[in-house]
């Protein structure tokens, strides 16, 4: 017997499909969780003895009609959970996905390569990623089987490539066992680069916790009536117009003409329009040059410094150093006081006594804010400020030499696999210091431990893969937006490490070191190949 079809089945037909299509692992999920209370149900409502009245026929195309009714509503009960869907049946979230991939974007982390223009769209991940040496521009989706082994046929030759020099080491974390999935070398020390900062983050944030703030204040003495900005160790103090908005999180950065307005109001209120000025860079000691030398990727360090002695606008990356970074400071706030009305000497270097009393203060975002500035833009300033201020909390001199030795000590507290591991500074730019993979993943694991929340900014300050920080320009036919890492890069050294979330979903920490190459695009790009490949893998 051929049932007509029914007009309204017929017309939402199309729709229908498109929504089972998309619900199916869904509905196919909650049939078979359903099964036991449907066998139960059965079972009740089974037909009793034959002597009870028989129920009255219904005729075929009711039980049609009921039954697209019966589906309908099911589907849409299912699509409810699953939703939003639009009206052509398409689930909203996916079609403002869809629409972002149309365009180029990612939240930028200060200067970092992005445009001036203002924040692009938020990175979203490609459907698939990009395949390694395909000609198709995706990886595949084919899973590999289910043991260690797998993951070490995946990774294995990648790591091998000669582009990759003389030695490496690698290890691959699950983060949510700690469990190691992958190791070779793993124990083995090497030049860890820039990925030395993953290290320095973690100590700062243990001594001093997320939410400390470093400040520069302006103090006068009451005996000499001298006033002296006091140097607080901020390496992100800016006397650029406009310091707001600049900080990811916390606020703005702590401005010195804002400083200087307030020192200034702060002395009229007093009578005072005239005075000698000096600054106190006594927080930090020992050297302020790094043993690599006058470098345009780190300024002499010191207590007190605006825009890190740039003598450029640039907020990150290579820039020529003003030779003296607190002289020039002071000379800029000399300036800012005289344009409020405030008249001073040439300023010169001092301390001030514990008997002098503030007039105005700066402060920085918290540190959570320049641990994550730090990381996206591999801020080697940064990174040596927070050095010396672990060391200070740690009791430590303000120095190269007690910050490293601070840093060590608080990853030992933490628990960490220490063997083989040498600090030297906290910005991986001394090629003596020397971490093993071990080290690098059990920081990042450590890091998303539910029980250490502070230690949070670790992950979320590493760069994007495609979209933010010393990343925006890589990745971009991989896994953008995927691979969140860490770079480090030094001449015959190139270092990733970082975290990255694979084809079952799992949240994966990584490290990759090598040594002796002897082209840094080749060997950066074998080293992206290989994070690219870890996201396309469902190895376990």
């Amino acid at each position: 017997m051929v049932v007509p079809e029914l007009r309204p089945w017929r017309a939402a037909r199309p729709q229908v499909v498109r929504i089972a299509n998309a619900v199916r692992p869904r509905l196919t999920r909650a049939v078979t969780a359903a099964k036991p209370g449907v066998a139960r149900l059965t079972k009740a409502v089974r037909p009793g003895p034959a002597h009870l009245p028989r129920p009255r026929a219904v005729r075929t195309w009711q039980y049609t009609a009921g039954a697209a009714t019966a589906g309908l509503a099911l589907a849409a009960g299912v699509v409810t959970v699953a939703g939003p869907w639009d009206a052509n049946g398409q689930r909203t979230a996916e079609r403002d996905r869809a629409a972002a991939l149309e365009r180029s974007g990612g939240a930028d982390h200060g200067d970092s390569g992005t445009s001036p223009r203002g924040p692009r769209p938020a990175p979203s991940a490609p459907a698939v990623l990009t395949g390694l040496g395909g000609t198709t521009g995706t990886v595949s989706t084919k899973k590999a089987p289910p043991d260690r082994q797998a993951l070490a046929d995946v990774l294995g030759p990648l790591l091998d490539a000669s582009a990759l020099g003389g030695g490496h080491a690698a290890a691959v974390v699950d983060v949510s066992t700690g469990k190691q999935l992958y190791g070779t070398a793993a124990g083995q020390a090497f030049t860890p680069a820039s990925t030395t900062k993953i290290a320095t983050a973690v100590a700062a944030l243990s001594a001093l916790g997320p939410d400390h703030r470093l400040t520069t204040r302006a103090a006068v003495e009451p005996d000499t009536k001298e006033l002296v900005l006091v140097g607080g160790g901020d390496p992100t103090l800016t006397a650029h117009p406009k310091a707001g908005g600049e900080a990811r999180s916390g606020g703005s950065w702590a401005s010195l003409r804002t400083l200087a307005a307030d020192t200034a109001a702060a002395l009229k209120k007093r009578g005072i329009v005239k005075i000698t000025l000096s600054y106190d860079t006594t927080l930090f000691s020992g050297p302020a040059l790094h043993p690599i030398g006058v470098n345009d990727n780190l300024a002499p360090v010191s207590a007190l410094a605006a825009d890190e002695g740039r003598t450029d606008d640039s907020a990150s990356g290579p820039a020529t150093r003003v030779s003296d970074p607190a002289a020039d400071t002071a000379h800029k706030f000399a300036d800012y006081l005289q344009k409020a009305g405030i008249k001073t000497t040439p300023p010169g270097p001092s301390k001030a006594t514990n008997r002098a009393e503030t007039l105005a203060t700066v402060s920085s975002p918290p540190l959570s804010a320049l641990v994550e500035r730090m990381l996206t833009n591999s801020d080697n300033d940064i990174a040596e400020a927070l050095a010396r201020q672990t060391a200070l909390a740690s009791g430590r001199a303000g120095s190269f030499d007690g910050g490293a030795k601070a840093i060590a000590t608080q990853l030992t507290k933490l628990g960490l696999p220490m063997s083989g591991a040498s600090f030297h500074d906290g910005s991986g730019l001394n090629r003596d210091d020397r971490l093993t993979a071990n080290l690098l993943t059990a920081l990042l694991v450590k890091a998303a431990d539910p029980a250490r929340p502070g230690l949070r900014p670790v992950l979320t300050g590493l760069p994007v893969a495609g979209f933010t920080g010393t990343l925006a320009g890589r990745y971009t036919d991989g896994a953008a937006g995927v691979v969140r890492a860490k770079t480090g890069t030094l001449t015959g050294v190139n270092t990733l490490a970082g975290t990255v979330v694979d084809q079952d979903g799992h949240l994966l920490a990584f490290a990759f070191l090598a040594s002796d190459t002897t082209n840094p695009q080749e060997a950066q790009t074998a080293l992206d190949k290989t994070a690219t490949a870890l996201a396309g893998c469902g190895c376990r």
